[in-house]
């Protein structure tokens, strides 16, 4: 068997999918495509339970039909608000927190993610995550408002304690236009 890297979709699913067992309660903080949700709801199996965040209907809409289509939306709550107030939704401890930060890939590329309400949502999220969870952030320093997300979230990651969140970047290096990238953070405590 040849070995490949995996690309960063494809590394954070296989994180995430260690990390998920049946029944858990986890979050999709930006609904988008709805992507992320169906590969959380399938990981969540028929016990399980995933919140969705988004505050564009439209992704919300796509979401759910992708669900429907699926026989999974039995599994999601799909909630129409920011990911920063992804508290005031939930109460249990989670085990993953999905974020793919940036715009809604076919819509208005106007509308996009903010770097001070992702960093609330990602602080709110820690504060939700249990120990040994999972947050995956996916960062698109492509176009400017990105680029400036990117930049704050990374520092933001960077300034935790070691002792309480362990942060992994991955990234390649070679690639032009500004890639993406991931960032893991995983709660010890």
């Amino acid at each position: 068997m040849r070995f490949m890297l995996l690309n960063i979709l494809q590394f954070v699913q296989h994180c995430i999918r260690q990390a998920i067992k049946a029944g858990d309660t986890v979050i999709d903080a930006t609904a988008g495509n709805g992507h992320d949700t169906v590969f959380l709801a399938q990981c969540v199996s028929s016990d399980g339970q995933v919140l969705a965040f988004d505050i564009q209907p439209a992704a919300l809409e796509i979401t759910r039909h992708k669900l429907l289509q699926l026989d999974l939306l039995s599994r999601v709550q799909l909630i129409q608000s920011g990911h920063e107030r992804m508290q005031e939704f939930c109460d249990d401890r989670v085990s993953v927190i999905m974020f793919n930060l940036g715009y809604l890939p076919g819509a208005d590329k106007q509308f996009t993610t903010q770097a001070a309400s992702s960093l609330q949502a990602i602080q709110a999220g820690l504060n939700l995550l249990a120990k040994d969870g999972l947050i995956s952030i996916v960062l698109y320093p492509g176009h400017e408002q990105g680029k400036i997300e990117a930049i704050l979230v990374e520092q933001w990651a960077a300034n935790l304690p070691q002792k309480e969140v362990t942060v992994l970047q991955y990234r390649f290096m070679n690639r032009v236009n500004n890639a993406p990238y991931a960032l893991l953070l995983q709660k010890r405590i």
